[in-house]
C-alpha cells in the first residue's frame, strides 16, 4: 500500500518477479498498452557508469578494481566479491539504491500517466512496494524459471539455483503481492493476463 513518501498525484504500480519469471516480459507488455515503465534494474547499471559520486562511493567500498581503465564498471568483478559476502552486498546496495530512488522520482515527475509502473527485482527485499499503489508479481514453476535463463543466459543450473536461492521465496512474495500474474504457459496466455490486471487497476481507480 501507499504511504505517501512520493509527494505524486500519480499512482505507482510495482512490478516484481524472480529470475526467470518473465516479469521484464510483462513490463513490455504494459509499456504496449500505453502506459510508463521504470525499470530499475537497467537504470541501476546505467548509474554506476554515469553518476561521478556513485563511482566515488564504489570505489571507496570496494577498491580501484571496480571500475576498468576505461572507467567503465567492472562488474565481474564486482560480482565476483559481493555474491558470497552479504554484508558487502549490502552496504553496495546501501550506496546504489538511494541513486536510483532518486533518479526514478524525478522520472515519475516528468510523467503524464495516472498509472507509473516500477518494474525492480527486489520490490519486497527493499519494502518498496510500501511507497506502491498496488504491487504485481509474475510467477512461475522452478523448473521453467530455470529452463528460461538456462536457454536465455547460458547458466548452469546449479548457478542458477544459486541465484533463486539467495531471492525472497515464491511463497514470500506470493502474500505481499496484489496481483499474481502466472506465466507457465505462451506469451498469448501472458499478455492476456497482463491486460486483466490492467483492467482491474483502471476499475480500481473509477
Amino acid at each position: 500500500m501507499e504511504d505517501g513518501s512520493l509527494k505524486t498525484t500519480k499512482k505507482i504500480i510495482g512490478i516484481t518477479g524472480g529470475i526467470g519469471s518473465g516479469k521484464s516480459t510483462v513490463a513490455k507488455f504494459i509499456e504496449e498498452l500505453g502506459y510508463p515503465v521504470y525499470n530499475s534494474d537497467f537504470w541501476a547499471k546505467e548509474l554506476v557508469n554515469v553518476d561521478a559520486n556513485l563511482k566515488l562511493k564504489i570505489v571507496e567500498l570496494l577498491g580501484e578494481n571496480s571500475y576498468d581503465d576505461n572507467g567503465a564498471y567492472n562488474r565481474p568483478f564486482v560480482a565476483s566479491i559481493v555474491f558470497e559476502n552479504e554484508d558487502l552486498l549490502l552496504e553496495l546496495n546501501k550506496i546504489i539504491h538511494p541513486a536510483v530512488k532518486e533518479h526514478f522520482e524525478n522520472w515519475v515527475n516528468s510523467q503524464n500517466s495516472k498509472f507509473v509502473f516500477k518494474e525492480t527485482a527486489l520490490l519486497f527485499e527493499l519494502k518498496l512496494n510500501e511507497s506502491c499503489y498496488q504491487s504485481i508479481l509474475v510467477t512461475a514453476e522452478d523448473n521453467i524459471k530455470i529452463k528460461r535463463v538456462m536457454d536465455r543466459d547460458h547458466k548452469t543450473y546449479r548457478e542458477i539455483e544459486a541465484i533463486m536461492q539467495k531471492q525472497m521465496s515464491e511463497k514470500e512474495k506470493i502474500k505481499k503481492a496484489d496481483f499474481i500474474i502466472e506465466n507457465n504457459s505462451d506469451l498469448e496466455i501472458l499478455k492476456s493476463f497482463t491486460k486483466q490486471v490492467i483492467q482491474e487497476l483502471e476499475k480500481m481507480d473509477l
